[in-house]
């Protein structure tokens, strides 16, 4: 078993939209795919993993469509989009309660009626009893990803491995969903991914996750306990590294 005894998972917003990977620009929340997420989360932490949650907002809110349609200022559509994925936070934390699981709920954000401003002591702290904590707000600022925000988390909280959480079991040389022949890439280096302008996560994650020499695991959050076979080195994904 991979000596992986803390790891973050970065889960997007749409991920907790639908069941069905199939179905694209879904929006809400799904009480499904929360229960999964709760089993998921479960079966990781019952083997003694920290376990570090962070989650995107486009579900509720996506940042680029707000400045395209409705000509809305980056900096604005982006804070809209970090408030959004606190939203989420809340409704994950909630899933992750009713199956009895400890959890934290952090925000880069300051709000302190709904969950605690992140510190990465506090958070560290929590960590080591045994809670699942779970980053919001994204990096706090506008212009960056969920996507870095993981990859910045995954660095001040010193993890293993940080997974990506997708609709398909790893990368692929192209889309697979537009080209049936696509070609499943099991290992990657950093370097591969900017190189061939993989579509995986963006330069500055991929970048943060190098520097700070944390893997990435890419898998389909849809398999059945897909997060506990990574996290055990078993089961389709694949690792950038």
């Amino acid at each position: 078993m991979p000596g992986y005894n803390r790891v973050l998972l970065k889960l997007s917003g749409e991920a907790l939209a639908s069941p069905d990977p199939h179905q694209d620009g879904a929006y809400g929340i799904s009480h499904e795919m929360l229960r999964k997420l709760a089993i998921d989360v479960a079966s990781v932490l019952a083997f003694g993993t920290q376990i570090c949650l962070v989650i995107g907002g486009g579900n509720i809110y996506r940042g680029i469509h707000g400045m395209e349609k409705h000509g809305i200022d980056r900096a604005a559509a982006d804070s809209m989009g970090m408030l959004a994925t606190v939203i989420n936070g809340i409704a994950l934390k909630n899933a992750l309660e009713h199956a009895n699981i400890p959890v934290r709920l952090m925000s880069a954000i300051p709000m302190h009626t709904v969950c605690e401003p992140f510190t990465s002591h506090r958070a560290e702290y929590h960590l080591q009893k045994g809670r699942v904590v779970i980053f919001t707000g994204g990096t706090g600022n506008p212009y960056f990803t969920t996507d870095t925000a993981a990859a910045l988390r995954a660095a001040e909280m010193r993890c293993n491995l940080m997974l990506k959480a997708t609709k398909v079991k790893g990368v692929f040389c192209s889309d697979p969903k537009k080209n049936s022949n696509a070609t499943f890439l099991p290992r990657l280096t950093y370097n591969e991914v900017r190189e061939k302008q993989l579509n995986v996560m963006d330069a500055t994650a991929i970048a943060l996750a190098q520097e700070n020499h944390i893997p990435i695991a890419v898998f389909s959050i849809y398999e059945s306990d897909g997060f506990r076979k990574v996290v055990q080195g078993e089961g389709e994904f694949t690792l950038i590294s």
